[in-house]
């Protein structure tokens, strides 16, 4: 495979702010795939969730320090260069016409995400651009049959998802953190330290712009 054509790994999502459950599963993916490059595309405005607690600035900055000197992991901000809120299969359109027709990409999920997926953009076109790896979430709730049939028609090994472009779903049974970022906001709401679950320079640049300040 040459080096246009290696498969390439992406991580949307808020990271509003990033944590160390992002980032474990990027990693977690890179090294059960082999991949050379994971990238994490932070959204301009989840479709399915509240406006973000910062600015994306301040969120692609973090992401930034996050992944600052660990191998294999990168930052596309396309996202936020966009209008409106950030369809996933819109990203992978614009992707996918940059890299070809025979790159793999691989689009990283939790499972938790699983039970809203129907209400996704065009969640059914995804595969027709990108295969899905599957992280399981602690916790995370069954989702309707649809997905579990449209998951069962799709799943395919990991040696074949990284020998074809498109179309499969790979589901990785890694040990995950049960973090995420609702939960640090809330630390921090609480006043709270949220030590160890960020980063360290992330926790320094949300001290020096004071982020998620608790509410007086």
């Amino acid at each position: 495979m040459t080096e246009s054509h290696r498969a390439r790994g992406l991580l949307g999502g808020a990271f509003d702010p990033v944590h160390i459950g992002h980032l474990r599963g990027a990693m977690a993916v890179r090294d059960a795939l082999g991949l050379d490059r994971v990238d994490l595309i932070p959204a301009a405005q989840s479709p399915l969730k509240d406006q973000s607690m910062v600015s994306a600035e301040h969120r692609l900055e973090m992401l930034r320090l996050a992944i600052n000197g660990v191998s294999g992991l990168g930052v596309d901000g396309r996202e936020l260069d966009r209008s409106g809120p950030s369809f996933s299969v819109d990203t992978l359109l614009a992707i996918r016409r940059e890299v070809g027709a025979d790159c793999p990409l691989l689009w990283i999920m939790g499972t938790d995400i699983l039970p809203s997926l129907p209400k996704w953009s065009r969640w059914d076109q995804l595969l027709d651009l990108a295969h899905i790896v599957l992280l399981e979430r602690p916790g995370a709730a069954a989702p309707p049959e649809t997905v579990t049939d449209w998951i069962s028609r799709h799943l395919v090994a990991p040696d074949w998802a990284l020998t074809h472009p498109a179309g499969g779903i790979v589901r990785l049974h890694q040990p995950l953190l049960d973090v995420s970022s609702s939960q640090i906001r809330d630390l921090f709401a609480a006043g709270r330290d949220p030590r160890f679950l960020i980063p360290s320079a992330v926790m320094e640049y949300i001290a020096t712009h004071d982020l998620f300040a608790p509410s007086p």
